[in-house]
């Protein structure tokens, strides 16, 4: 499957609606001044964010057509290719590496882990958002023997690999990274995978508390953040 010509046509009729909340869990770990690389940044929302926080950032990504709409922002963005293309960039570029939703679509997610921690400076922070298979509602189909397609959830078509944050936390480990926080996101503005219980005003707040504080079970995403040792 050509995935280049697959995202260059997916991001020719997306627009620039996302996640600002989740957004937020991610930005908060960038300091002004700091070197930020974010590896497959779409049309660069979050970048933007992290620059205009006085952030340096740079981004990569692997549509011609993402490429070209955050640059359109302002942002240095190369078009590599993940899967077969090293990232340009020397060892130890950067003080912080960012990928947002992003190591999912990969077919070989290790080889995006080890690109992302090698132009990383020792000390400095990767933070890493991915979807959570282990959510309570995704347990519960695998308990009922189901296993469904959802649009915008941890089992999206999109998704070609799958993590919980016991695995993130050991591919890190593994890596010589020392992880230092987990948040979630609850993410319920994501109608088909939430019962409508979940998502009335009473409850929403609960939710995305629980999400938050306990990310494997009620985070639908989660944000790891680890030191490269």
């Amino acid at each position: 499957m050509d995935l280049v010509a697959y995202y260059d046509a997916y991001w020719r009729q997306a627009d620039d609606t996302f996640d600002h909340d989740r957004l937020a869990l991610l930005d908060k770990h960038v300091q002004a001044g700091e070197r930020v690389l974010e590896v497959d940044c779409g049309p660069g929302v979050l970048a933007a964010r992290m620059r205009d926080k006085g952030a340096q950032v740079t981004a990569t990504d692997l549509s011609s057509v993402a490429v070209e709409r955050a640059q359109a922002k302002g942002i240095p963005c190369t078009q590599v290719d993940i899967d077969s293309q090293p990232l340009p960039f020397a060892d130890s570029t950067f003080d912080v590496v960012v990928s947002n939703s992003a190591i999912e679509h990969r077919f070989f997610h290790e080889h995006a882990f080890d690109e992302c921690l090698r132009v990383l400076r020792p000390g400095g922070r990767f933070v890493v958002c991915l979807p959570n298979i282990a959510h309570l509602i995704c347990r519960w189909w695998i308990l009922t023997g189901r296993f469904p397609y959802v649009l915008n959830s941890p089992t999206d078509a999109m998704h070609l690999r799958f993590f919980t944050v016991r695995e993130a936390k050991a591919l890190c480990r593994a890596r010589g990274v020392q992880v230092r926080s987990v948040e979630g996101s609850a993410s319920l503005w994501a109608k088909d995978f939430y019962p409508a219980l979940w998502r009335k005003r009473r409850l929403r707040g609960v939710i995305t508390w629980l999400a938050r504080v306990w990310p494997s079970m009620f985070g639908r995403d989660f944000v790891l953040v680890g030191v490269k040792q």
